[in-house]
């Protein structure tokens, strides 16, 4: 199966889960984005290095992985995101060491934040970003009626998840739409997962 590479967008704070955070990572070579959830610890390491200006005094835990693998001359050569499994994203980091390779499972959070710290390339499956990847469709986005009362729209932050199961597909679309215009990808991603577990059915 073919690589897409992805690209780091942003860190943006949950609006659906206290303490979390959503990663927002871009297609290189398409207009897909790819909404994970992180941890709080976890969005901290990586916006650290993400803003180089920004430096703790004592390293963390993944500039402490970096100097122990610089000093045994281990190498990260990149980080492949490489199923979905519930909501919850599974990847594994590509070492190399002396020539050989090994690879070695890791959370997403994780294996981002190391990607970054040893300038490692970020890969999934076109599979995997079919299956979880958010769009804006030009043409769902076209219908749109600018003017809406937004509160009729479950990308709203205080409207319960379960009133995605109220919707019907089409309406579920636009919602979708609606929520990647106004940049709450969390929310677009939620009922993304809601048309692919209707479309198993």
């Amino acid at each position: 199966m073919s690589l897409l590479r992805l690209t780091i967008n942003r860190i943006s704070y949950s609006q659906t889960q206290n303490g979390a955070y959503s990663l927002i990572l871009d297609e290189v070579k398409g207009n897909r984005k790819l909404p994970i959830v992180i941890g709080g610890f976890e969005a901290q390491a990586i916006a650290t290095e993400l803003e180089k200006e920004i430096r703790p005094p004592r390293p963390l835990t993944h500039d402490l992985f970096k100097s122990f693998a610089s000093h045994f001359d281990i190498t990260i050569k990149k980080v492949i995101i490489h199923k979905l499994v519930e909501g919850v994203f599974y990847s594994s980091i590509i070492c190399e060491r002396d020539k050989i390779e090994e690879i070695i499972d890791s959370r997403t959070s994780d294996a981002v934040a190391l990607a970054l710290r040893f300038d490692a390339p970020i890969y999934t499956y076109e599979s995997l970003l079919e299956k979880a990847g958010i769009v804006l469709d030009p043409k769902i986005a076209a219908e749109l009626n600018p003017s809406e009362n937004s509160n009729k729209t479950p990308q709203d932050k205080n409207t319960p998840t379960k009133n995605f199961e109220n919707l019907s597909k089409s309406e579920l679309e636009k919602s979708i739409a609606e929520a990647i215009k106004k940049e709450n990808y969390e929310i677009a991603a939620k009922l993304r997962d809601e048309i692919s577990k209707r479309n198993s059915k």
